[in-house]
């Protein structure tokens, strides 16, 4: 019979991510000057933010039936995590592109020219997609403080 692995050996994926976050905030601060935030910074962050997005409408699907309390708290973060992802997609065409003509607009009928701005477009459709189909667009256009936490309670 086998154990389960210990608390440090768990997801050792998720665990280098996170250090690869911490790492490139902490060079970030000491790099980078206020303002010089590019599209392709942005792109690479809303890659994170969908991949977490995939990942925990996986865990709150899995959550749900045996704890269903715990399961609607991760479908709230589910839907905030969505929140996040479309502002910095926003966010993302509202800086410059650099010599990419129309490439400031994302219109559905049109595919941009190619990355990173079809790449972002397309991640944004799919967890869009992935999004309604579980969540009321009220649910969707709730503002954040009007949710509360089991410690909040």
């Amino acid at each position: 019979m086998t154990s389960p692995p210990r608390a440090d050996d768990a997801h050792p994926y998720l665990r280098a991510a996170t250090a690869g976050i911490r790492h490139h905030t902490r060079a970030q601060e000491r790099s980078i000057p206020p303002g010089q935030v590019g599209r392709p910074h942005l792109d690479v962050l809303h890659a994170h933010l969908t991949a977490l997005h995939r990942l925990l409408d996986q865990i709150a699907e899995t959550a749900r039936p045996p704890h269903p309390a715990a399961g609607r708290q991760l479908a709230t973060a589910h839907a905030r995590l969505w929140q996040a992802a479309t502002a910095v997609h926003d966010a993302f065409h509202l800086l410059p592109a650099t010599g990419i003509p129309g490439a400031s607009e994302c219109d559905p009928e049109r595919l941009p020219e190619g990355p990173p701005v079809l790449t972002i477009c397309q991640r944004q459709l799919t967890a869009g997609h992935a999004i309604r189909r579980k969540t009321t667009p009220t649910d969707l256009n709730t503002p954040l403080h009007a949710h509360t936490t089991a410690c909040a309670r």
